[in-house]
């Protein structure tokens, strides 16, 4: 990758016995990217578009070793003939001046028009041409195609979903493909989440936020020069396009094996091991894919997981990691994979980081046997019968051989299990099959995850945004990016945070600035989320403030400032004492909740890693002053409920931290709950996150009392 320098001087004076004078220069490399793109790149129709557009949101998460442009234009189409040509724009001269490292490409949306319909024959022209100007400026620039988000237009006329999805993707995937460019899959992202498209077709700054992160994924994506076919040393493979990748087919010792290469492998070289119907549902493999996952499917279905199927699978393996793949994939099994899956992993728990299972196949009796809900698969049936040496429909005593027999084995390997099933499927009855395997693992101790598609059969597999198995994948194998744990400015303006209309997350950030700077020698800083906000005080753009009272009562005669911010995750705060003054008030004593709204996204891990990192920071904001550290306040109100549990996961491992003097750190479950550990109802919201006036009482008396220790002469 090319970029350029800039030198930075730094004047240092060394007296030494001449008293000469030095200076030190420091070099910084910086990476110049590009965003070029439509309106949903210039940040059209979003609460302050300066600060939240995709392109800011990304550099604000970089740091000081990259550059971010937004070349974005409204209304503008890739096609050449389309009605407003990104071509002809003065932000397309610019974006090739620039001369960047990295260029995100997101064109396409207005290409769906209907006056730019009868020109989509040249698309892919028009694409590779775009490409190739970039290229010719800066021939080692990274390209990188953004496929586009869903429209949820109604207008046929208009931008519309079906050519997106039916035409501009696969274009754009075929010119990924043909040029050997890495693309990142939006449309997924949204197919879901249509409140992040306001207008039905551009992101909120909540959505932008979403782009950024992926953006960011790609950016700092570390590449490792591999090529799996050329370490296996096939010749003969037939290559086609999978979804803008190279898939090849071939035969190798008996195997017909199916091979999809990421553009870029990671240094590691982790593959998803796919078990049945190759290329059904691609959406996760596709997006493991763009981050670097080789993708390998071995044929052996007709065996149902039999042993025969277990040492094809076993050969395959050691094919594979022979080759130079990591020695631990993923597995991922899809309805009667599931038997090939969890049999061979039964057989090499040491060689398995985690196991997707859709809709799976855990006991053949149930399906193809029919002998349970399902009304089965009589010859399929038959055929497992031959296949495991079965001579009639009872089964002997001691048949162990579906994994519905191995959950203690699955449950004491700690490998983490996650599957995806719909709760009406008549054809893998999910009671007979994930349900009884789930609570069985679960009892004995197990890792395993579920989600259940209320109202949904055997079909379709997978999930339309497939965001929540790809997380799953890249934790199992140590490649998700811990966001928790990067300082970044958040995006909320929703007035529904309790602010006052067109006051959103900036807005609220810079009052706070403000207090903080105009008021010195305070005795109490508050900071924190929606929680915090809630004490009120003299934010006049806060319209919810709960509790306020309480601060009348026991903050009475104190100086204090509410640093709290609805919605804020400990990444966001993070980034606001990092750019922030909030130093100059110079407080005696410093409140620092956080963490419960990282809950959704994170896990115990990550949210404890963007803790620690946030408190760090403090700690060297705030020298001189006392640090209450309150980590997330207490949520769940069943001491039951996987709130709970996490919670308690999240303050076991605080509790253990070293540290500094000036830190203090309070667990304050005890406080909020009754004697059976329930959080009590008339001070927690029935969130089970927000408080109550009389939470607020508990708290704030909790606060002084910490005080007054604090502040004793």
């Amino acid at each position: 990758m090319r970029r350029f320098t800039i030198l930075f001087i730094l004047a240092m004076t060394i007296f030494g016995c001449k008293g000469d004078k030095k200076s030190q220069v420091l070099e910084k490399e910086i990476v110049k990217i590009a965003c070029v793109g439509n309106s949903i790149t210039y940040g059209a129709g979003m609460a302050d578009r300066e600060n939240n557009a995709y392109p800011r949101q990304l550099q604000n998460m970089l740091d000081d070793a990259y550059e971010v442009k937004n070349f974005g234009v409204s209304g503008r189409t890739l096609l050449k003939k389309g009605d407003f040509p990104y071509w002809e724009t003065e932000e397309y001269q610019k974006a090739l001046d620039y001369n960047a490292d990295v260029v995100l490409i997101k064109l396409g949306t207005n290409d769906t028009k209907q006056q730019n319909r009868e020109h989509l024959d040249e698309f892919e022209s028009d694409y590779r041409s775009l490409a190739a100007a970039f290229k010719e400026k800066n021939a080692n620039a990274r390209i990188v195609l953004m496929l586009p988000v869903p429209s949820f237009y109604n207008d046929s006329t208009s931008i519309w979903n079906s050519i997106i999805k039916g035409e501009i993707i696969p274009k754009t995937q075929q010119v990924a493909y043909d040029l050997n460019l890495e693309t990142i899959d939006l449309y997924q992202l949204f197919a879901d989440n249509p409140d992040l498209l306001p207008d039905k077709i551009h992101p909120s700054s909540l959505g932008a936020t979403m782009i950024a992160k992926r953006a960011y994924e790609a950016v700092k994506q570390e590449a490792y020069s591999f090529d799996l076919i050329h370490a296996l040393q096939i010749e003969n493979a037939e290559k086609s396009n999978f979804n803008g990748f190279d898939q090849y087919d071939f035969d190798i010792e008996g195997l017909q094996l199916k091979i999809v290469q990421p553009k870029k492998s990671l240094k590691d070289k982790p593959w998803v091991w796919r078990a049945r119907f190759f290329g059904h549902e691609p959406q996760t493999d596709i997006a493991l894919l763009e981050r670097g996952y080789h993708v390998v499917y071995c044929e052996v279905g007709a065996y149902f997981g039999n042993s025969e199927a277990v040492d094809r699978w076993n050969k395959c393996y050691e094919l594979m990691t022979t080759a130079g793949l990591n020695p631990k994939p993923a597995l991922e099994g899809m309805s009667r994979g599931g038997l090939i899956v969890y049999n061979w992993t039964a057989e090499n728990l040491d060689k398995v980081a985690c196991i997707y299972a859709d809709a799976p196949v855990l006991d053949a009796q149930s399906w193809p046997g029919g002998f349970g809900k399902g009304k089965g698969s009589p010859n399929d049936w038959e055929q497992v019968k031959i296949k495991y040496g079965l001579t009639s429909d009872t089964l002997p005593a001691d048949f162990k051989g579906w994994p519905i027999h191995k959950s203690e084995l699955f449950a004491t390997s700690g490998i983490p299990l996650l599957h995806v099933c719909g709760d009406a499927d008549e054809v893998v009855p999910v009671a007979e099959n994930t349900r009884m395997f789930e609570k069985e693992v679960k009892e004995q101790g197990g890792n395993i995850k579920t989600i259940y598609k209320e109202g949904v059969g055997h079909h379709p597999h997978s999930l339309e945004n497939p965001k929540v198995i790809v997380d799953f994948i890249l934790r199992s194998t140590g490649h998700k990016t811990n966001f928790a744990a990067i300082s970044a400015p958040a995006s909320e303006y929703r007035s529904a945070a309790g602010w006052a209309e067109g006051k959103g997350w900036w807005s609220q950030a810079k009052q706070i600035d403000s207090l903080c700077q105009a008021t010195d020698n305070i005795d109490l800083l508050l900071i924190g989320n929606s929680i915090t906000q809630g004490w009120g005080g003299p934010r006049n753009w806060v319209t919810h403030k709960p509790g306020q009272p309480a601060t009348e009562v026991y903050f009475k005669g104190l100086k204090w400032i509410g640093a709290g911010i609805s919605g804020d995750r400990t990444q966001h705060i993070a980034w606001r004492l990092e750019q922030g003054k909030y130093e100059f008030c110079n407080p005696k004593v410093v409140s620092l909740a956080i963490g419960v709204n990282n809950f959704t996204d994170n896990s115990v891990d990550e949210i404890v890693a963007g803790l620690k990192k946030t408190l760090s920071i403090a700690e060297k904001k705030f020298p001189r002053s006392t640090i209450l550290f309150f980590g997330p306040l207490p949520t769940g109100l069943d001491p039951t409920s996987d709130r709970r549990k996490k919670y308690r996961e999240i303050h076991k491992i605080l509790a253990t931290f070293d540290y500094s003097k000036n830190t203090q750190y309070h667990n304050l479950e005890q406080n909020f709950s009754n004697e059976d550990g329930i959080l009590k109802k008339d001070e927690l919201s029935r969130d089970g996150i927000h408080l109550q006036p009389m939470g607020y009482e508990t708290w704030a008396k909790y606060i002084r009392e910490q005080f007054e220790k604090i502040t004793k002469p």
